[in-house]
């Protein structure tokens, strides 16, 4: 399969991505040219973005800092919220501790957290 090999290129196919959406959607056939361009040309770019601009894992102080902000809480209503104590909770946020198995369990199951984010897998 053919690669975009530049960041004009990269560009280019974008622009072009954004052109072919008005002409695709569920009702066109999978066998139409304007899909066809479209799949092979989303391909090539997310090949491009793995390689370019990857996403890295989210670390955990990250995602608690999310939950924090969406639910309008600070750290040390958190803190509560996951039954330790104000001083532990910033321990935790600047990664002077790991979470032992309660307070992962806690943080999955209260934070909704993913595993794999507690876990740093």
């Amino acid at each position: 399969m053919a690669q975009i090999k530049s960041e004009a290129a990269y560009r280019a196919a974008l622009k072009r991505i954004d052109e072919l959406l008005p002409l695709t959607g569920d009702e066109v056939p999978d066998d139409d040219p304007n899909m066809l361009e479209m799949d092979m040309l989303c391909d090539m770019v997310e090949e491009y973005e793995n390689i370019h601009y990857p996403i890295g894992k989210p670390e955990l102080a990250d995602v608690i800092k999310l939950r924090m902000y969406e639910r309008n809480l600070t750290q040390t209503a958190i803190a509560h919220l996951l039954g330790i104590s104000p001083s532990r909770m910033s321990e935790l946020m600047h990664g002077k501790m790991e979470p032992s198995y309660q307070l992962s369990r806690n943080l999955c199951l209260k934070l909704n957290i993913e595993p794999s984010v507690v876990l740093g897998v």
